[in-house]
């Protein structure tokens, strides 16, 4: 037995193939860099061994690879070195096959639709065969290979690394040629030598596409080698032509949602034929591979198409809701057009392209006319090229495509992140709108983006209906005085002034509308945020998934002096409010205070700080409510309090406290101190807005100081700035987003981590999200 071993065998070339030689009997083992689970399955399921990439088993007589594994590759260096044989997947297959009669199905653009739509017809008509797909079928109905005990053998044959040169078919099939592959076929005149040398040794047909002038040409002038003539001198073996015009002849009658209906005349027997699958290139497809199968002396009809499984990452529809979703494995730019064309047939909304070159070389050859193809998107993201073992060439990047959008003007409906592929996709799910259509077109690893893609898709959707029901379900035991809105925009509301919105937001009128807003949010568990005065916190740009609860109406801004001489003060009331109503009660001791742009319950949760004052230095009792709907009462002395910190309010909200005044004074001497420490303000700190100070002060220092011997006053991203007054403050100078913000906080930490080995911790917070995801 041969034990032969696959290297790139989750490709789609080879995964079929493994499966075939497994079939036939040989003892396969497999290797990948980057399996698709999916495919791995399969060829486990196969009796394929799977090793670990680089792991080329001890006991191997052959290695068969890809061409898109290089011969520095581990493996093949491994092989070389033990004097194994190594060969293409191009020549195994057509060693394996020998003796059998061969129909190859080749060209440039729907080979593989062709050839199982092909199989499909003659699985249908009991016809016996053996099969080699170039791909998987998008069910479990037929697999993508299968040994079979007839004469006959229908294989996808590949022409891109020049072993087609090694097929001697009885019939080929050209669904298209297209000028491809500049590697190896530096000239177009090196590819029609390749195919005019592959018509003539055909022995028994070769059928063409009406529609494709140079397979015609190459038709027209080649004969078969060896071929006995008529009396007339023509060659025995016949050129049959298929497509509007052709031997074989089709007009599409109808293309609706679940397939099309093709009119059939020339030499099919039957006139008419259904096809599950849409487009006009998939119409071509199905005509050459029922004129084949029928050649054959296979039985066709009407439904020999009907049940057509299609094949995975060919208009491969992935999610359909308010998105419409599919892939594609279109690379050419002659198969970018058709596809976006039939797409865009199909519905009214924006078509949005995701674009993954494939092979620096055929960017290079094509950047232009790929420009042009994509050209019919309304919104284009593009990924870096996927390299496919090549090495970078000049002219054959990504970034030499977005220039030749440039040329054409249309920059702006363009977005291309150079080396960030997963900031690309954040980006297009943020730029979605209902009834877009989405394609993710490439023959790369984009597969896995789309489905990646997808399932977060479907998460968020899940998390949509979550938090329509919530709404549903909350709003009828709310009173009217509570206010409750749907994607409420948070920054105006903030002292940063960016953010996006809050799913959910709202206002409760009183305790017990708190109570039932945390009690259905913790019953489904839904995240729960605070949102007080927004000082000391920085909103993200796309908003927060949360449930954002504001005390901000009345009956929480309240300040009631005790008989017992402490102060209530309800969590919503503004820190300045609270100074202020101190002051005229007489109350000293919270002037510290005043500057703080915040509210009570905002600063309990901080402990906020300012003149050398602390907010838990006039704490004597908090109230708070929990997540869960309880409300507690805690002494100072039972609370966790340190810098910046509090323990238990960080999964609670402060109701109010009662605040104890340090000694009564007049209000005079309170107001003075007021205005001396307004006055040390506006000379230290920044009057554009921002959150207050960006950063903790490391032990022993200050962050401010660190930052300013760094040189970073002044310092900018986009319209956030290192303040000139301070250089703990970022400030907005008009148009700051939060990304810019972020932005300069990474600048800033890189810059002082170089210059004193420090590290700085944010001390605003980043609402809704962790600093450490982001930094």
């Amino acid at each position: 037995m041969l034990r032969v071993h696959l290297l790139g065998a989750g490709g789609m070339g080879m995964a079929p193939l493994g499966i075939y030689l497994a079939q036939l009997g040989f003892k396969i083992s497999s290797e990948d860099d980057g399996w698709n689970p999916a495919v791995r399955e399969m060829l486990e399921h196969a009796g394929i061994t799977i090793t670990p990439a680089g792991g080329l088993p001890d006991a191997t007589d052959l290695v068969v690879f890809s061409s898109a594994v290089a011969p520095e590759h581990s493996s093949r260096r491994r092989a070389t070195s033990l004097g194994l044989p190594q060969v293409r997947r191009g020549e195994m297959l057509a060693e394996v096959i020998k003796g059998r009669k061969l129909v190859a199905i080749v060209g440039s653009h729907g080979k593989t639709t062709t050839t199982a739509m092909l199989i499909t017809a003659l699985q249908r008509a009991n016809f016996p065969c053996g099969w080699i797909l170039g791909g998987l079928f998008q069910n479990e109905s037929l697999p993508p290979a299968r040994v079979d005990a007839g004469e006959w053998v229908i294989a996808e044959v590949d022409e891109s690394d020049g072993t087609i040169d090694r097929f001697a078919p009885e019939i080929t099939v050209v669904v298209n040629l297209d000028w491809d592959h500049a590697d190896h076929y530096p000239t177009l005149a090196d590819l029609e030598a390749a195919f005019a040398a592959l018509f003539a040794r055909t022995k028994r047909a070769v059928f063409i596409s009406d529609a494709c002038t140079l397979s015609v040409r190459i038709a027209g002038r080649t004969q078969p080698q060896g071929a006995a003539k008529d009396l007339e001198g023509r060659a025995v073996r016949p050129t049959l032509s298929f497509g509007r015009t052709g031997d074989y002849s089709c007009h599409l009658l109808s293309d609706k949602l679940f397939g099309q209906t093709l009119a059939l005349s020339g030499k099919f027997s039957v006139t008419e034929a259904h096809v599950q699958a849409r487009g006009e290139f998939n119409a071509s497809n199905a005509t050459a591979a029922l004129a084949v199968a029928e050649f054959l002396g296979a039985k066709i009809d009407a439904q020999s198409l009907a049940s057509f499984a299609g094949v995975r990452r060919r208009q491969a529809l992935l999610h359909a809701s308010t998105l419409t979703v599919y892939e594609d494995y279109a690379h050419h730019p002659t198969e970018i057009r058709a596809l976006l064309a039939s797409l865009r047939r199909r519905g009214s909304g924006r078509l949005v392209v995701v674009f993954q070159p494939h092979r620096f070389s055929r960017t290079a050859q094509f950047k232009t006319e790929f420009a042009a193809a994509l050209a019919g998107s309304d919104s284009l993201f593009l990924m870096d090229v996927y390299a496919a073992s090549e090495s970078p060439v000049a002219g054959g990047t990504t970034a030499d495509i977005y220039a030749e959008v440039k040329k054409s003007g249309a920059e702006h409906h363009v977005t291309y992140l150079p080396g960030d592929d997963a900031g690309l996709l954040r980006t297009l799910q943020a730029a979605l709108l209902p009834g877009d259509t989405v394609v993710f077109v490439g023959a790369g690893d984009i597969e896995q983006s789309a489905h990646e893609f997808v399932a977060a898709l479907k998460k968020a959707e899940q998390r949509e209906a979550e938090w329509n029901d919530f709404v549903g379900a909350i709003r009828a035991r709310l009173s009217l005085a509570t206010k409750l809105t749907e994607r409420e925009m948070l920054g105006p509301k903030t002292t940063m002034r960016v953010g996006g919105p809050a799913r959910v937001y709202a206002e409760p009128a009183s305790r017990e509308d708190l109570r039932q807003l945390l009690l259905e949010a913790n019953r489904r568990q839904l995240p729960v945020l605070l949102l007080g005065r927004g000082s000391n916190l920085i909103i993200p740009d796309r908003g927060v998934d949360g449930l954002v609860i504001s005390l901000a109406q009345e009956s929480w801004q309240k300040f009631e002096v005790q008989p017992d001489g402490r102060v209530w003060a309800a969590g919503g009331l503004r820190l300045k409010n609270l100074c202020g109503l101190a002051t005229k009660a007489g109350l000293q001791g919270f002037e510290f205070l005043e500057g703080i742009p915040g509210s009570v319950g905002g600063a309990l949760r901080m402990n906020a700080g300012a003149m050398g004052g602390w907010m838990f230095d006039v704490v004597d009792e908090v109230h708070l409510m929990t997540l869960q709907g309880e409300v507690q009462v805690l002494k100072k002395a039972a609370m966790h309090v340190d810098y910046r910190h509090c323990a238990e309010l960080h999964e609670a909200i402060a109701l109010g406290a009662y605040l104890k005044p340090a000694a009564n004074a007049d209000a005079t001497a309170i107001r003075q101190q007021i205005e001396t420490y307004q006055k040390k303000r506006v000379e230290s700190q920044p009057r554009e807005p921002s959150a207050g100070c960006i950063f903790k002060n490391p032990t022993g220092t200050s962050a401010g100081r660190l930052i300013d011997e760094a040189g970073l006053k002044g310092e900018r991203v986009g319209d956030a700035e290192v303040s000139s007054v301070h250089a703990n403050f970022i400030v907005n100078r008009g148009h700051a987003t939060s990304a810019d913000i972020i932005g300069l906080v990474k600048k800033i930490r890189a810059r002082v981590k170089s210059a004193r080995g420090i590290e700085l911790e944010p001390e605003v917070l980043l609402y809704g999200q962790e600093w450490r995801d982001v930094l």
